[in-house]
């Protein structure tokens, strides 16, 4: 039988082998961890790694994801489908093992880390879902949401201002089955951070609302093991375990040192390491009585079937929540979500009211909500500017978690990067809402939801300049173009309310990558469609007017312009000119069309083109070509009312006119 310390010497060996053989890497979090690795998954963690996805597994979250040898060699020898050859392959092109670990690349790695700070909130999203997912199912005798979320972070970490933002929240909500491993080893990238982090972190915890357990060794099986029994039995607040640990274990030259933290140790410094440590074995070679102590795969099968057993009583006395919860877990609709949809577009149609297209999302949001009890929703302290909440919305308490909706606070960049863990653990459909403009604060957390292929719905309202009085801090220019450009992020401006119906539509539809939604403050009035155009609001691009025959030029418009596009489409009918209109709400939608409905829509012969967006003009180029216009603004706001900011700016239907008169001189 191995003891302990031999199999966290298997990941001290295996990080430091592949960290070698790829000559990049970052082998000082793994040997520093391991110690912790080893009581956490062996004694602790409940998981199956036959089966990655069983819904009442633990999740495990590895924040300071530059460690990522340490979660490749935990899962390797606990039995995933991640052979030796894929370790051997760290960091190379297509392997299972790249620089970070990635979700949905890699099983058991359950979310995408190494941008310091959101996997601790990612983890702090899914102890949300696993706290209300519990909350919405469990009957009395019928615990079948009963798992914790463990997660490791380092110093790096704690300084990132996110992991304030999340840490603070989780404590405000009293997430007891969060439990976080701070990797306190002194040491990141510049040396020792004495020089620049000198924060009481306990402390610091303690105002939080946290569970500290303070000054465990790291490198202490038992004073680990301690730690880990102490947090699971604080069940209203969440527990951070303080590990004092040497960045490094086991090396006699570079432990303890930045030298360690992000290179290989050296052909020389590894067979020391060897020797120091006890570890008479060729690299890439696990001893089978290591093996043995690491495998999971028993454990985790029997761990499985006792749930199953559990979950198979509880069908029979709850079959409909039973029903519910396996549908809400596989991610599917239910069953007349089309119908009731497109009953919903029809009404807003039949309607024809001139609304914000903010208080539109609302509508949207009131309409189909109760068709959706997954949706869980929220706002970063901007619930009556976003107008997120609907009549059926119902706050998360601590002593209620309940309910479907969470006050984020302003904590934007949180709110995004929690909203990724909630998806990412399953059960629900997440949207929160924020002004486009401070979408900048969230930024990177779209991105890794956009680098996930996972789809949380983000509303961001106060659209453009058309907020006026509050001026160039608050007016958007740059953000819906820079949001288009991100690989996988699908971008919704819509013009009027049945456009933001079916814009809503799409986004809970949608897999594969997350929804923005661009919505105005200011009313915007209602566009009469055909059954056809309506139909094809869906396809991002359409023809909102002018229709028949070639045009003689074309004018592309998103949100508010809409109207004036059309309002300069009318002037020039008038004028005995052949106009088209095309509402364009969603670019990349229109872009991923075939290339006969683009046609269709924007035909090649006509070069006459006038792009209109209260915003940057030079992502419109590539629809308008060389040859075309693009009327919007290339400089940030000014503060005055919208019509006032409009005219200023030249964002008017006369503008229009004027461009299309001098390209069709």
């Amino acid at each position: 039988m191995s003891s302990r310390r031999e199999l966290a010497n298997a990941i001290r060996a295996l990080s430091m082998d592949a960290v070698q053989k790829a000559k990049s890497g970052h082998p000082g979090a793994p040997m520093g961890m391991a110690d912790i690795a080893e009581v956490l998954w062996n004694d602790f963690l409940k998981h199956n790694p036959a089966n990655p996805k069983w819904p009442d597994r633990d999740r495990f979250v590895l924040s300071n994801g530059h460690g990522s040898m340490l979660i490749y060699s935990l899962l390797h020898l606990s039995g995933y489908d991640l052979p030796m050859e894929e370790i051997r392959n760290f960091r190379q092109l297509h392997s299972k093992t790249p620089g970070h670990p990635e979700y949905g690349h890699t099983p058991g790695v359950e979310t995408t880390t190494g941008p310091l700070g959101q996997g601790i909130c990612n983890a702090v999203g899914m102890a949300i879902a696993e706290k209300t997912l519990a909350a919405q199912f469990n009957r009395p005798g019928h615990a079948i949401v009963d798992h914790h979320t463990y997660v490791f972070l380092g110093d790096g970490c704690m300084m990132e201002g996110i992991s304030h933002e999340a840490c603070s929240l989780a404590g405000t909500l009293g997430l007891g089955k969060l439990i976080a491993f701070y990797d306190d080893n002194g040491i990141s990238i510049d040396g020792e951070v004495d020089g620049w982090f000198t924060d009481d972190t306990a402390k610091r915890f303690n105002a939080y609302g946290w569970h500290v357990v303070s000054g465990v060794d790291g490198h202490d099986p038992a004073s680990i093991k301690a730690a880990v029994e102490e947090a699971r039995a604080v069940g209203d607040r969440p527990s951070l375990i303080c590990c004092r640990t040497i960045i490094g274990w086991g090396s006699p030259n570079k432990q303890g040192k930045e030298v360690c933290h992000g290179a290989p140790l050296g052909e020389d410094e590894v067979a020391l390491v060897r020797k120091t440590i006890g570890w008479n074995h060729p690299p890439f070679e696990i001893p089978e009585q290591v093996y043995r102590g690491w495998d999971a795969k028993e454990a985790g099968a029997a761990a499985e079937a006792d749930w199953n057993r559990r979950f198979e009583a509880y069908a029979r006395a709850h079959p409909e929540p039973a029903a519910e919860f396996k549908r809400r877990i596989a991610g599917e609709l239910p069953a007349d979500w089309e119908r009731k949809a497109g009953d919903f577009i029809q009404s807003v149609n039949a309607l024809a009211r001139k609304v914000a297209t903010r208080k539109a999302s609302q509508d949207a949001i009131e309409g189909y909500a109760p068709a959706l009890p997954e949706l869980l929703g929220g706002s970063a302290d901007l619930t009556g500017s976003n107008l997120t909440m609907w009549s059926g919305s119902r706050a998360l308490t601590p002593d209620d978690p309940s309910g479907n909706y969470i006050h984020y606070g302003v904590r934007e960049f949180a709110q995004a990067a929690i909203m990724n863990g909630i998806e990412l653990h399953g059960g629900f459909r997440t949207y929160g809402g924020t002004f486009l403009v401070f979408s900048e604060y969230a930024r990177n957390a779209l991105r890794m939801a956009a680098l996930m292929q996972i789809s949380p719905i983000h509303v961001f309202t106060h659209d453009s300049i058309g907020l006026g009085e509050d001026g160039p801090t608050h007016q958007p220019v740059e953000q819906a173009a820079t949001l288009r450009l991100m690989p996988r992020m699908s971008v919704w401006r819509p013009c009027d309310a049945v456009e933001t119906a079916v814009a809503w539509k799409i986004a809970v539809e949608r897999r594969g990558g997350p929804t923005s939604l661009v919505l105005s403050r200011q009313g915007l009035p209602h566009m009469a469609r055909s059954p056809e155009q309506l139909e094809a609001i869906r396809r991002g691009g359409y023809v909102l007017f002018g229709g028949d025959g070639t045009p003689d030029a074309i004018i592309i418009a998103t949100g508010s312009e809409v109207e004036l596009a059309m309002q300069a489409a009318g002037a020039l009918t008038r004028e005995g000119r052949n106009i088209r209109v095309v509402s364009m709400p969603s670019t990349d939608t229109f872009d991923a069309q075939d290339a006969a409905y683009r046609e269709s829509v924007l035909p090649a012969s006509v070069r006459a083109r006038v792009a209109v967006e209260a915003g940057v003009t030079g992502y419109w180029t590539k629809y308008v070509g060389l040859d075309g216009r693009v009327i919007g603004l290339d400089r940030f706001g000014e503060s005055a009312p919208a019509a006032e900011v409009y005219a200023y700016f030249g964002i008017t239907a006369e503008h229009i006119v004027r461009a299309v008169k001098e390209l069709t001189a």
